[in-house]
């Protein structure tokens, strides 16, 4: 029986249903209650890449096992697995079996395709932020990696509807500086180096926000997090590692190019503080520069875009050609019109 990653599952099953099975952690193991007052236990089950969650219902084979099964536990799950018309990814007449340490370790890895997206991802950052012609500007860049880059590598870029894995914060970056490269020639009045920064250092504050530990793929919360959120966060990690660099032997020399260090800090702050658009959505302040405008949008694109394309496997048919709403986006999903070929 094939081995296959919750996502590859969840793209297969609209075609029929799938004997295969997966490697998962249990993120959650709970004991509930129909609305008649049956039990059944409810299973949040997570690889590197996605989650499902399995219902196991009070008359079900499995329903005593669930007394057994902890949080954290790392299984296999073989079975049927299917489109439930109103719980989505779905299984039946499967069986779980304790992973190997060689099994985990690969799991908690990712997938092969994931690992190498990541990297090449990892070094776009490092490389686009070392272009940086601004020796400020760079010097902060460089503080950061060095002193938070393997953190940064265990973040995601949400808790729920964009980029919520480990390493996600890495590809939603990654992705819009290569959008802000694309941009900057048409818009040459755009400040490159300081749109390159505001990226890097947009959602910095997820570094506690939204970080995973390397024994699983369950996101905790964290209290600083939950009390100052990720955009007092950020700013208050910028105004930190400024200080560091003010204090570099080059300092000196930095304070006599233009513009002005303190220019510099300011319209930086204002990147990060303003990056939401607008106040309903958490920015403190409304973007009031060229780069603040360019971030806002940036970010938002490659936040809806990969929400778009990740519902449409898992949004519910409403006709041949039209999926059922998936949250945070607007409205219900058209399948996109195909790409040109002259092949027919």
């Amino acid at each position: 029986m094939e081995l296959m990653t919750l996502r590859e599952i969840r793209q297969a099953v609209p075609q029929g249903p799938l004997e295969t099975r997966a490697h998962v952690q249990l993120e959650t193991v709970a004991s509930k209650t129909t609305r008649e007052q049956k039990p059944y236990c409810e299973l949040t089950l997570a690889d590197a890449v996605d989650h499902m969650t399995l219902r196991v219902w009070s008359d079900h084979p499995n329903f005593r096992a669930c007394d057994s099964m902890q949080t954290g536990d790392f299984v296999e799950i073989s079975g049927e697995f299917y489109q439930h018309q109103q719980y989505g990814l779905d299984a039946r007449r499967w069986k779980t079996r304790s992973l190997t340490n060689d099994e985990k370790a690969a799991l908690l890895q990712g997938p092969p395709d994931l690992r190498a997206k990541q990297a090449a991802d990892w070094e776009f950052i490092v490389a686009t932020t070392g272009a940086i012609a601004d020796p400020r500007l760079y010097a902060l860049c460089a503080e950061f990696i060095a002193e938070h880059g393997e953190r940064f590598r265990n973040s995601a870029g949400a808790r729920t509807y964009h980029h919520a894995r480990r390493g996600g914060l890495v590809e939603h970056t990654a992705q819009m500086m290569r959008v802000a490269a694309q941009i900057t020639p048409l818009y040459p009045e755009l400040n490159l180096d300081l749109l390159v920064a505001g990226i890097l250092f947009h959602d910095s504050g997820k570094l506690w926000e939204n970080h995973l530990p390397n024994d699983g793929f369950s996101m905790p919360f964290d209290e600083r997090g939950e009390m100052i959120g990720h955009i007092a966060l950020g700013m208050d990690l910028i105004n930190s590692l400024w200080r560091k660099i003010k204090a570099d032997e080059h300092a000196t020399e930095w304070a006599k190019l233009s513009p002005p260090m303190e220019d510099i800090r300011l319209h930086l702050l204002h990147l990060v503080a303003s990056h939401h658009g607008e106040m309903q959505f958490g920015s403190p302040v409304l973007p009031k520069t060229p780069e603040a405008l360019a971030l806002n949008h940036i970010d938002n694109l490659d936040a809806r875009l990969e929400m778009i394309f990740a519902g449409y496997p898992i949004a519910k048919p409403l006709a041949e050609r039209v999926f059922e709403r998936v949250r945070p986006l607007p409205g219900n999903l058209i399948k996109p019109l195909g790409k040109f070929s002259d092949r027919g």
